[in-house]
């Protein structure tokens, strides 16, 4: 067999080459053909990739100047050498990320069949069958995707991970294990000079080089323990360390029927359940007696944790750690003195309602100039801020507007400038498409480097001199340009898809309840849609305020169009409440998670309809999972005069019984009375129209007892109902085989004439 020669590799009446991505393939296997995989070469000013056609392309950045070849070795391109087995270090690994649709070829050369397997992103492996002797097989994958070969007596013979190409495996003997390292003793001093153990309630100081043992106590609270890292500061002369008492954690218990171990029990905090409250302990070489930080600035965190994470400056003067306080209105970034332990703030923001802790805290330290980066949404939109950070003083606002900053992406400290996407920028474009920006960090040079109406997704070069842009619309399939990252000057399109426009979704903006914010929305018809007849609608609703949820890239949406193919207009609105809009917009949902933006959805629906009288009103159904399970069930608690039908999958139906984390950033702490006018059984006797309760009984998620309760309160209330539990199922059980089956079969059958 010749391995050398990519045409030697041709499979599938010689569409797919063993080092080309399975680009064809995959369109056939319903796996995406629209995004470029860039290989770009030593120096990064040249890249190639290959087209859905097959055919390459070498793109020179500087000029643009493009080269294209039915294989690589017409464009001077060396071809890869495949990976022999014998050669390869046996590692364990994991899937560690999905990207580009690629592929690994297999060729089995020993005298025995192997077994192949997929190891998934918890390190479980899945069995994919075997590969006979003396044979070969293409197994399609992803990028980031990780495989192992073994023998049938179970021994391994290689590992590889999936590259952004079809990579080629040979198998031909034993994989070599890793060398076992060895590793510096947990808590070592930088120097090397030190090393500090955890015994409990006390910290043992040892000195590598005479083995001199020193015990190091400090006042920390009746009961409490060291726990978690040692964080040394640069110069080896001090080290912080937290200690905190064992706070009981709720235990959820579960059961599984049918399951050899039925009884199955896990942690799982809930709203207003008590937290640590680590303390952070200072110690200095030369004592051996630490320093409680004083916790003033810091008495309440929000953390499940019973350490507290600290990042020491370079000169190790002093050291930095996050404070966001429990009920999410309070996030401050705090530092801790070396020589004597004092804190102070070095940036703090407040909030009424909360603080998107989660997504809209970012910061990046600029040491040599003392100064700190950050973002805040005080203004009521996500920016960029530059704080000195000896003083917190604000020295300058990067950006700012109304529209908000959805993600930094780079930060050039030499040239004091920053990358980033942010969105609402244009008028008359959908407010929430992407675009990539610059700015100086004095808040001067603002500059959008994209231009195309749509959603947009960044890949640098490698000097990051260029980018490829892929952008796209709901209704617009994707083009991907290459620009420059000083202007965004177009320097060629590189790739623009085929695919019909007409095929997807319909975008629809609508006013919303005020009469002056607009609501974005995506409609979507059955194929083979008849104007002539009056469909049934359907909202897949979900309303989670931590992000927004229509989706606003081209694709197939199999899931929305394959329920609007059994007869029904689907529809996806988001609402108020949801994220990405500005505080104002936002904040809606605090403490009011039942709101879910629906007296926008509902207006958006009714003026939609105004102009499509193919949509019929008087049979309006609505589903979700999770958060949007619990949203659906509260449309026919609150809404059911228009909407008539709801199928809500282990919906988090009272906020008290869900996840902690999740809950308390919404609703906030204390659990007060909002927690009570949101839950829907508390509500459970308003219920109106028809409903059905779906939940896996294995779902560590969401509560299950979250649907049960619901169950209960709707049976006191003597209401009529359907509830479908899911054996086996976890999270999402609505989306298994039967749980989808069941809800198709009910809104069918209450929706459809």
């Amino acid at each position: 067999m010749v391995r050398s020669t990519v045409n030697e590799a041709r499979l599938m009446s010689r569409v797919i080459l063993y080092f080309l991505p399975l680009c064809s393939f995959f369109a056939a296997s319903g796996f995406p053909a629209d995004r470029l995989s860039p290989q770009w070469l030593p120096g990064g000013k040249v890249f190639y990739y290959q087209a859905e056609s097959g055919e390459f392309s070498l793109i020179d950045s500087k000029t643009g100047i493009r080269k294209t070849a039915s294989d690589l070795t017409e464009l001077g391109l060396p071809e890869p050498a495949p990976v022999r087995s014998a050669e390869a270090t046996i590692k364990p690994g994991r899937s560690e990320r999905t990207g580009t649709p690629s592929g690994v070829r297999f060729v089995n050369e020993l005298e025995s069949e192997v077994n192949l397997f997929w190891i998934d992103a918890s390190g479980k492996r899945n069995p994919y069958g075997k590969i006979a002797p003396k044979s070969e097989r293409v197994q399609p994958s992803y990028e980031g995707h990780a495989w192992v070969i073994s023998r049938v007596d179970g021994s391994d013979l290689a590992t590889i991970e999936a590259g952004t190409t079809v990579s080629t495996l040979i198998i031909d003997g034993e994989g070599r294990k890793p060398a076992i390292l060895s590793s510096v003793p947990p808590g070592t001093s930088p120097d090397g000079v030190f090393a500090v153990r955890v015994e409990g309630e006390r910290l043992v100081l040892t000195r590598f080089a005479d083995g001199t043992e020193t015990i190091l106590r400090a006042p920390i609270k009746e009961g409490a323990t060291y726990r978690g890292r040692v964080f040394w500061s640069p110069d080896s002369r001090a080290f912080l360390v937290s200690a905190a008492v064992e706070v009981p954690e709720r235990l959820v218990t579960i059961l599984e029927n049918g399951g050899e171990n039925p009884v199955k029990t896990f942690p799982y905090a809930k709203p207003g359940d008590p937290l640590p409250n680590p303390q952070l302990v200072l110690f200095r070489l030369g004592s051996e007696e630490g320093q409680v930080i004083d916790a003033s600035l810091f008495p309440r965190p929000f953390t499940r944790s019973h350490r507290i994470d600290v990042t020491w400056s370079p000169d190790g003067s002093e050291a930095y750690f996050d404070y966001n306080e429990r009920g999410h209105q309070c996030y401050r970034i705090l530092a801790v003195e070396a020589a004597g332990g004092a804190v102070r703030v070095v940036t703090e923001e407040r909030s009424g309602t909360f603080i998107d802790y989660t997504a809209k805290t970012w910061r990046h330290w600029l040491h040599g100039s003392g100064e700190i980066l950050r973002m805040s949404e005080h203004s009521g939109w996500c920016h960029l801020y530059l704080h000195e950070i000896a003083t917190g003083e604000l020295k300058h606002r990067v950006t700012g507007g109304a529209w908000p900053v959805r993600e930094v992406v780079h930060v050039d400290v030499e040239k004091r400038r920053v990358w980033f996407l942010a969105s609402g920028l244009r008028e008359g474009e959908d407010p929430y498409h992407r675009h990539l920006c610059r700015a100086n960090f004095d808040g001067s040079g603002f500059v959008r480097l994209t231009e195309g109406d749509g959603d947009h997704e960044i890949a640098f070069s490698p000097t990051r001199e260029w980018f490829i842009d892929r952008w796209s619309r709901i209704d617009a399939p994707p083009v991907h340009e290459l620009r420059s990252s000083e202007d965004g000057s177009l320097v060629c399109e590189i790739e623009r898809s085929a695919a019909d426009p007409g095929a997807g979704p319909e975008r629809f903006v609508a006013k919303g309840r005020d009469g002056e914010t607009d609501i974005h929305g995506i409609i979507i018809r059955p194929t083979g849609f008849d104007a002539a007849k009056a469909y049934p609608v359907l909202e897949n609703i979900y309303a989670g305020p931590h992000s927004a949820f229509v989706p606003k890239s081209f694709g197939s949406h199999k899931a929305l169009q394959s329920l609007a193919d059994e007869g029904f207009i689907v529809v996806k609105i988001d609402g108020m409440g949801t994220n990405h809009r500005g505080k104002a917009f936002h904040d809606v949902a605090w403490k009011n998670l039942k709101d879910a933006g629906f007296p926008d959805r509902i207006v958006w629906i009714k003026e939609a309809a105004k102009t499509r009288p193919w949509m019929d009103l008087s049979r309006v159904g609505i589903y979700g999972g999770s958060a949007g399970g619990q949203s659906a069930m509260r449309a026919v608690l609150d809404y059911h005069e228009f909407y008539k039908v709801a199928v809500a999958d282990c919906g988090c139906h009272d906020n008290r019984m869900d996840k902690i984390w999740w809950n308390e950033q919404w609703m906030g702490w204390p659990v007060d009375e909002s927690y009570i006018l949101n839950s829907n059984a508390d509500d459970a006797h308003r219920l109106g129209g028809k409903l059905l309760l779906i939940v896996g009984e294995l779902d560590t998620n969401v509560d299950p007892a979250s649907t049960t309760q619901v169950v209960a309160a709707l049976q006191k209330a003597g209401k009529e109902f359907e509830y479908m539990p899911i054996i086996g199922a976890g999270h999402g059980a609505a989306e298994t085989p039967y749980g989808s089956k069941v809800r198709l079969e009910f809104l069918r059958r209450h929706l459809r004439p």
